[in-house]
């Protein structure tokens, strides 16, 4: 079998979800000496998702080192699973500190109060806004890089996190300005929102990978077109694949002239085998022979 990952790989997941709980525990503590000064509703949340992503990137920290973990005799297809479940924690969490926040910023909405130094907050979030996309963008390389979940579903919600930051200083603004104390807590809301849209994404994505959800059909249909293409291949069945973290695993049958010798069976699957491997470089592919006329039953899978 060939080597499906690069030895960099692993560096990088681990530098990114090292860099990932830096920024976050850095942004707490900036955040909650902005919060204590201003009172701010808006700045509560994002207070509480940044707390949030320090204890979903630590989650992540552990699920990569584990995902990392070559297969062993227990574990023959590896550990890449551990970076979905690391995203389902992830989903939990922000799930929770969006009702969270929904319901501080309900009290709010009722028993309005002013802002205090609004603009120390708003020089939080401007450094907040520029160390997390300073974050995203390594984070976003490393992805290109690996493909890694856990990575992603990490820079997923530290994406978000900008437009949360920018929001929170427009509800500042509009507090400081115009007076319009109910901008806050109303900002609050909107955040809280767009966590539970992000905890629905990631978990979406955990679930297909914990449940062997197949390739989108474009690939599936890619993998079937290098199968076609080979000039000795009659036909071939029973396509399946699924991922687990970075790796991935491809199966299907291939039909063969029936008085093809062995050896050149193999060797036409083995072209076909290197073939997928090329367009899929993270997947283990394993493919079966069979010969063209010989009718045999196979387990359905749909």
């Amino acid at each position: 079998m060939t080597k499906i990952d690069d030895p960099s790989h692993g560096r990088l997941m681990r530098l990114a979800t090292y860099a990932a709980t830096a920024t976050a525990a850095v942004l707490i503590a900036v955040k909650l000496a902005a919060w204590m000064a201003t009172g701010s509703m808006a700045l509560l949340s994002t207070l509480i998702d940044s707390t949030l992503d320090l204890a979903a990137s630590a989650l992540n920290l552990m699920a990569v080192h584990h995902a990392l973990q070559p297969a062993d005799a227990e574990h023959r297809f590896g550990h890449g699973k551990a970076e979905a479940l690391a995203g389902l924690g992830q989903a939990a969490f922000i799930t929770g500190s969006g009702g969270f926040l929904l319901i501080e910023a309900g009290g709010r909405l009722v028993r309005p109060e002013p802002i205090a130094h609004g603009e120390w907050g708003i020089g939080v979030m401007v450094f907040s806004i520029l160390a997390t996309v300073a974050l995203v963008a390594f984070q976003r390389h490393v992805i290109a890089r690996t493909g890694s979940m856990a990575i992603s579903a990490d820079s997923l919600h530290y994406a978000g996190d900008v437009m949360i930051n920018l929001s929170v200083i427009v509800s500042l603004l509009l507090a400081m300005g115009p007076g319009w104390t109910a901008a806050d807590p109303l900002f609050a809301i909107a955040i809280a929102g767009w966590l539970v849209v992000n905890a629905w994404r990631i978990m979406r994505g955990s679930l297909d990978t914990l449940m062997d959800h197949e390739l989108p059909e474009a690939e599936r249909e890619r993998i079937r077109a290098i199968a076609r293409a080979h000039p000795e291949v009659l036909s071939h069945h029973d396509l399946r694949t699924r991922t687990s973290g970075r790796q991935g695993f491809i199966q299907l049958h291939l039909e063969l002239p029936a008085e093809l010798p062995l050896v050149q069976a193999h060797r036409i699957a083995d072209d076909v085998e290197n073939a997928i491997r090329a367009e899929f470089p993270r997947f283990e592919v394993i493919i079966h022979e069979d010969p063209a006329g010989v009718r045999e039953d196979h387990p359905s899978f749909g």
